[in-house]
């Protein structure tokens, strides 16, 4: 009975960050991954080592936030910060996550056409649109926070893609702990493609958002500034939460690229724009049971990542403009949130109908996000250490000082990406 019980208990405290970090592995970022795989094989995977525990601190520090004050971060940011500072960091940051969806759904419809014939691409990729917009629409949070945890299992396909490829798992040691540098331009725009994939502002403020929604969904649950006496538990449940889901997005993320570059790479594919073609290229090369995987795993990565990328948005706008923001809502409550939320997924859809370019759209998305998460970190970390929001809960110690370095990083790869583009 002991085991099953502690099963269950750490399991009860899986929610916000597994469903973040998974989110994290949406099909935008496969296609970074994928890409860097083909191109330079085993040489990127230390940039994953590299990146895990900053983007832990920096997931961790944005759930302790929400679950502290009881508001998302653009609620906080009003309240403690300039209004000038929507412009800088929400408005943008709702932009790239309109351009991202657009892209995701762009590469799930191009991986339903594959896997149905190589047909019906602009109807499946409107199709997927209103699905992900009807779910949220249409099914009640407590639900829909379920469903988000189940769609997390189509990521263990790029799990699975492992055990059908030869992987010459020596050299992916070497070059994961004992990485070979390359001093060109491509190279170094691949690295900071990575940290910019795995480092995002939508996925602070979803977390935080999803903290607060917690508390609203839990009667008993208060803010730890009004309710000290939960903090132990609670800092422990979001500390375990952030490290499964990040260390589960980075275990996925490393999976792909190894895949790719032992399949793609060593048989001399080594420009990959779509991730389309990543899963296409390895349909001769690992099998069809290969490609199936590959393939079905970008619909269900983009069925996940796409209403989060929605509602973080959404979020970032209600909590400035003092809109009820709550998934917890049905439409007719939080009218403006809703429909902020619908039209950035319409807008995303809108992308397709007018034929953009989705790599040229990612790219774009990449280096708005570049840009808007050096400020967004930067608050961030200084709203973690205010205690007229945080009280007696301000974050220091080894977390507060990897959030620092995690934003200082963030800072390098954008200067790096401005020299280099």
């Amino acid at each position: 009975m002991g085991a099953p019980s502690g099963i269950r208990k750490f399991l009860g405290q899986l929610g916000p960050g597994v469903i973040t970090g998974a989110s994290d592995d949406d099909p935008s970022g496969i296609a970074t991954y994928s890409q860097a795989g083909a191109a330079y094989r085993f040489d990127t995977l230390w940039t994953l080592l590299f990146s895990f525990p900053l983007m832990y601190a920096i997931q961790a520090i944005s759930a302790r936030i929400g679950r502290t004050t009881g508001h998302g971060l653009a609620t906080n940011l009003r309240r403690h910060y300039p209004g000038w500072l929507f412009y800088c960091i929400v408005a943008p940051m709702a932009v790239a996550n309109v351009i991202n969806i657009g892209a995701d759904l762009a590469a799930m419809g191009d991986a339903a056409a594959l896997l149905a014939g190589k047909h019906g691409k602009e109807a499946f990729t409107l199709g997927f649109g209103l699905l992900c917009l009807a779910l949220i629409l249409l099914v009640p949070y407590s639900r829909y926070a379920n469903v988000l945890k189940w769609l997390t299992l189509s990521l263990f396909a790029y799990i699975a893609v492992l055990f059908t490829v030869q992987i010459p798992w020596g050299t992916v040691a070497q070059a994961t702990l004992l990485p070979a540098m390359h001093l060109d331009s491509k190279y170094i725009t691949v690295v900071v493609a990575i940290l910019g994939t795995t480092i995002s502002p939508y996925l602070f403020f979803w977390q935080a958002s999803q903290e607060v929604e917690e508390i609203r969904k839990e009667p008993l649950r208060d803010p730890l500034i009004h309710a000290p006496e939960q903090a132990p538990a609670e800092l422990s449940r979001i500390r375990i939460d952030t490290l499964v889901g990040m260390g589960f997005s980075t275990v996925i993320a490393y999976c792909i690229m190894v895949s790719t570059a032992a399949t793609l790479n060593m048989h001399g594919v080594t420009d990959i724009q779509t991730t389309a073609q990543a899963a296409e290229a390895l349909r001769p090369v690992a099998g069809r049971f290969a490609f199936w995987l590959f393939a079905g795993g970008l619909i269900g990565t983009g069925l996940l990542g796409v209403p989060i990328l929605a509602a973080s948005a959404a979020y970032g706008i209600a909590g400035t403009f003092r809109w009820k923001n709550s998934l917890e809502h049905k439409p007719l409550q939080a009218p403006q949130f809703y429909t902020a939320l619908a039209l950035a997924i319409l807008l995303g859809m809108a992308m397709n109908i007018v034929h953009i370019d989705p790599i040229k759209a990612l790219f774009w998305s990449a280096v708005i996000n570049g840009v808007v998460a050096v400020p967004v970190m930067w608050i961030l970390m200084l709203l973690s250490a205010n205690r007229n929001a945080m009280g007696d809960f301000t974050v220091h110690g080894s977390l507060r000082w990897l959030g620092w370095l995690a934003t200082l990083a963030m800072a390098a790869a954008v200067v790096a990406m401005f020299v280099f583009m």
